[in-house]
């Protein structure tokens, strides 16, 4: 097996646990987040969703080895992908006004730190990975999706201060602000896949 075949193997693998991951995550993260009421933390969940389409966009990529024409389904999956980041980010900044003016807050913030440290910790490995391997590769897309990976981890770094912030000081609003900076993330994202899948110069999402 040549060194090319040998790392284009490593990036399949790659993909496919980072769709394995998103799902776990996503599923523990609604889970708990409705469960002790943190709605930042079932919207980060809710993203891990949406993540989940992107990255099954680069295993499709990845299979092709990143050669050829870009398939329409590769292009469909980029704009499905934006609009769902919109509609997150509609749900997102919805919330966030309800649980204002309703003053609701979460029982605690345990499960959001936990959570949010373990996907820093994936996110980072992730992002060095993928960015390794793009290089060796010479494929801009594996590039951009270690970039995409580094938004996921702001947006971990976003649930970690929201729930920190809470378990200290219990005020109800940091979920709210949460919340926001969720959306401001779910919003640029949506924004730069739908430019994508508008233009075929661009490689991939994120």
């Amino acid at each position: 097996m040549t060194k090319a075949k040998k790392y284009w193997k490593q990036a399949l693998y790659l993909a496919w646990f980072t769709i394995l991951y998103n799902l776990t995550e996503a599923i523990a993260s609604i889970f708990f987040g409705f469960e002790q009421e943190s709605y930042t933390l079932a919207g980060f969940g809710a993203d891990s969703l949406v993540e989940t389409i992107s990255a099954t966009g680069i295993l499709l990529l990845i299979r092709r080895k990143g050669k050829g024409q870009r398939q329409q389904g590769e292009i469909t999956a980029l704009r499905i992908t934006g609009i769902s980041f919109y509609l997150l980010a509609t749900i997102l900044i919805a919330s966030a006004v309800y649980s204002v003016a309703v003053g609701l807050k979460p029982e605690e913030g345990t499960a959001g730190i936990i959570i949010s440290l373990i996907s820093i910790t994936f996110m980072w490995i992730l992002i060095r990975w993928k960015t390794n391997l793009g290089k060796k590769l010479n494929s801009s897309a594996m590039i951009a999706d270690a970039r995409c990976n580094l938004v996921c981890l702001y947006m971990s770094l976003i649930l970690l201060a929201s729930s920190g912030l809470y378990e200290l000081t219990l005020w109800p609003y940091w979920d709210a602000l949460g919340l926001a900076g969720l959306a401001w993330f779910s919003i640029a994202e949506g924004r730069e896949s739908i430019e994508k899948a508008n233009n075929p110069e661009l490689d991939c999402h994120c």
